[in-house]
């Protein structure tokens, strides 16, 4: 296996590294990172993406090397790549490392839902592309619009509980408790984790629900379509109760925009922001060139 990985790289290492251009084929896995090298302005370089890269739209449309944490190694050399990004969470290890043994070179970027480490990743992707200074205009940007918000978000007093939602399939609606990018975006925004007695994801049941006593329910567009959308939520018997009082309020929002910590998450902090205080008039962020899908 090792040898016909290596064949599937050799062009790749002779006909562009050889060249001395750094790397100028860039497969990404990971939404966050791919948003960061378009945000760089090296979206040009990129060969293929994972399937959860969706944004922007341009990289919806390149090649796929698989999902995140099920990579494959023999699609990934067939791009003729000369350098891999990814997070920490990509692949499994066994393929990362025959990619390594294949001679390409995979840099993984560490996970983190704080500002900071978002903030590295994108100081990593401009090292690795050779875009230190774009980086760190990026970087002052994002940390920039992060303030703005957070000055906003009050410092004292009640704040609104959130329940996030996800859901694959018909399979029962899963609920995040502690260390999830759900619970990091609802602290972000100002706003408390309506379940926190767990970490990642449990299934939901009608009992949960009810001691959460949520303000908010938080999900993404992904999630509304397979269970059916916002109706079908609502009739689930764990919300039958709370849907008769016109008490739920439920929000959506894309999932690569909502969970992809990159650099649109200030807008996404924002927009949450605004939801669940409804009463404070949030800022207006300014313009950004990576919020536009076609950037």
């Amino acid at each position: 296996m090792r040898a016909v990985l290596a064949g599937l790289f050799c062009l790749s290492a002779a006909t562009i590294c050889a060249a001395g251009e750094g790397p100028q084929r860039i497969v990404v896995a990971g939404s966050g990172l791919t948003e960061i090298v378009h945000a760089l302005g090296a979206g040009d370089r990129l060969v293929g993406v994972d399937t959860t890269s969706l944004f922007p739209a341009r990289a919806s449309v390149l090649p796929q090397i698989g999902y995140l944490r099920a990579l494959s190694a023999e699609g990934i050399l067939s791009l003729r790549p000369n350098l891999m990004l990814a997070t920490e969470e990509a692949g499994p290890p066994t393929v990362l490392e025959q990619l390594r043994g294949a001679g390409l070179e995979v840099l993984r970027a560490r996970e983190g839902f704080e500002f900071e480490a978002v903030a590295a990743r994108i100081a990593l992707v401009g090292s690795a592309l050779g875009k230190e200074s774009e980086a760190a205009a990026l970087q002052a940007a994002f940390l920039s619009d992060i303030a703005r918000v957070q000055s906003a978000i009050p410092a004292a007093g009640p704040k609104p509980r959130v329940l996030f939602l996800l859901a694959a399939g018909s399979a029962v609606p899963m609920v995040s408790g502690r260390d999830t990018g759900a619970s990091a975006m609802i602290a972000a925004a100002g706003g408390i984790n309506a379940v926190d007695a767990y970490r990642g994801y449990k299934p939901l049941t009608p009992e949960a629900f009810a001691m959460a006593a949520p303000d908010f329910v938080l999900t993404t567009e992904q999630s509304l379509a397979a269970l059916g959308g916002r109706e079908a939520l609502l009739a689930l018997p764990a919300f039958a109760i709370l849907a008769r009082s016109g008490r739920v309020r439920v929000l959506s929002y894309d999932a690569v925009y909502l969970l992809g910590f990159g650099p649109r998450t200030a807008h996404a902090m924002r927009d949450l922001a605004a939801e669940i205080y409804p009463a404070i008039r949030f800022p207006q962020l300014p313009h950004r060139p990576w919020l536009e899908a076609g950037f």
